[in-house]
This record gives structure tokens, C-alpha cells and sequence, in this order.
């Protein structure tokens, strides 16, 4: 499976309280690296894009669950069943 899918279903699987500190550590990182990338204190540049798109992610799944669209996963054993 690759990285991408994994980490999706790593999100997918957290509770909606989990998944909103989740949100909420994930912008504080990314202000974070932003800010060391105006400091030149970052050396891998594409930590940056990385974090939006985590941030992007997590997000989306917030939104669905709000609109009804997407539950929580039961984890990856209950989707081998």
C-alpha cells in the first residue's frame, strides 16, 4: 500500500475529537515551517507542501463527516471482514 493511502486511512480512523487536535497541530506545524522558511531555517522546502496537503486532507474528511457524507473507519481489520 503506498504512503499516501496509508496515511489516509491513519486519519480516516481517528475519532472527530482526535481528528480536530489533529487539524489543530497540523496548522500550528505549518505556520511553524512557514515561518522557518522565511527565517531560512528549513532545509527540505517541500515539508511545507507536505503539511498543506495533511492539513488539506484532514480538513476535507471534517467536512464530510459535518455533511454526512463519510463515517469514522473501524480500522483496517473491520475492512478486511
Amino acid at each position: 500500500m503506498s504512503k499516501h493511502k496509508e496515511e489516509l486511512e491513519r486519519i480516516r480512523d481517528l475519532p472527530d475529537e482526535e481528528l480536530a487536535q489533529a487539524y489543530d497541530r497540523a496548522r500550528d506545524e505549518l505556520f511553524r515551517l512557514k515561518l522557518g522558511l522565511y527565517t531560512n531555517q528549513v532545509e527540505d522546502t517541500s515539508s511545507v507542501r507536505r503539511k498543506r496537503r495533511e492539513v488539506a486532507r484532514i480538513l476535507t474528511i471534517m467536512t464530510a463527516r459535518a455533511r454526512g457524507k463519510e463515517k469514522q473507519a473501524q480500522g483496517s481489520a473491520a475492512a478486511a471482514d
